[in-house]
């Protein structure tokens, strides 16, 4: 006999594949490809994907497979930039994911450490060693990797304190005509759209200063510092201010074809040393890419 969970509808007027990705904790794809595969039902029928649920509705979603999450070291080649006994700074480049999640199981940035051999903290779970903070898959740039339990705990506690000063360039659409400016705006999940984040008035708190480093005549390049560090923090900010990141598939309005995703860079890490307790600061130059498209704009 079939395994089975039945839910009951809390909610009115909502999607089924978006709420069941919400109470199933799972990624959209899978419940995607197991309501067309006929393994859910809506009080007793199926339904499709889109079906607006209303309170009291009962889903009834028949067992099925989960793919397990798997790590491969993987051989691709990193940008170490800083290496000693506690972490690693790595100038991250584009179209690399930082690690293995539930929507993604391709190659990763944790994948390419363990390739190395490098020992990386266990303060995380096993998908995640090392890792104290994210950049997209499509934002390039520097990145702090913890190679002890203690730097670690003590970088990851610093960062919580806004203590680990994060920089970027970033190129926007339009003119921006103030010279500085922040936006404190708070960020939760788009309740219409669950794989997108937005300004929310339920979310959290976050913080993100500009300054304006040149204008061009559609775009306008921006030096940015991150205050805080929510999920697609500066492409949710700058896509509320109607400044969306050129080529940000997601937050971005009809961006133009870029020569390699999107104009985000993260170009600067300023911290204290977990154990030397001196200040170190790093920073590296944007990519070919980045610039190339930026010396073409008038």
């Amino acid at each position: 006999m079939k395994k089975m969970k039945q839910i009951k509808v809390s909610e009115n007027n909502v999607r089924l594949d978006h709420y069941l990705v919400k109470v199933l904790n799972e990624n959209r794809s899978l419940i995607t490809k197991i309501i067309k595969e006929k393994k859910v039902f809506v009080n007793e029928e199926n339904v499709k994907v889109g079906f607006l649920l209303k309170t009291g509705d009962l889903i009834k979603v028949l067992d099925y497979e989960k793919k397990e999450l798997k790590l491969t070291p993987q051989q691709i080649d990193l940008n170490i930039i800083f290496e000693d006994d506690d972490l690693l700074v790595i100038n991250k480049q584009k179209n690399l994911v930082v690690h293995p999640a539930k929507s993604y199981n391709g190659p990763t940035l944790v994948e390419a450490l363990l390739n190395l051999e490098i020992k990386l903290s266990t303060v995380n779970d096993k998908y995640r060693p090392g890792i104290i903070h994210r950049l997209d898959k499509d934002t390039s740039g520097l990145i702090i990797i913890a190679k002890n339990n203690e730097a670690h705990k003590t970088l990851a506690k610093a960062l919580k304190k806004h203590e680990v000063k994060r920089f970027y360039f970033a190129l926007v659409h339009g003119v921006i005509t103030n010279d500085y400016g922040v936006i404190d705006a708070k960020i939760g999940r788009d309740l219409k759209v669950r794989t997108r984040n937005t300004v929310i008035n339920t979310g959290r708190n976050a913080v993100t200063h500009y300054e304006v480093v040149k204008r061009y005549e559609n775009y306008t390049l921006l030096k940015i510092e991150l205050i805080t560090g929510r999920t697609h923090q500066i492409r949710v900010h700058l896509n509320y201010i109607n400044h969306p990141v050129v080529g940000d598939t997601i937050y971005g309005i009809n961006p133009p074809k870029t020569t390699d995703g999107q104009m985000l860079h993260a170009y600067k890490l300023i911290f204290i040393h977990p154990t030397t307790k001196k200040e170190v600061e790093f920073e590296t130059p944007l990519p070919n890419s980045f610039t190339e498209f930026i010396n073409q704009l008038v």
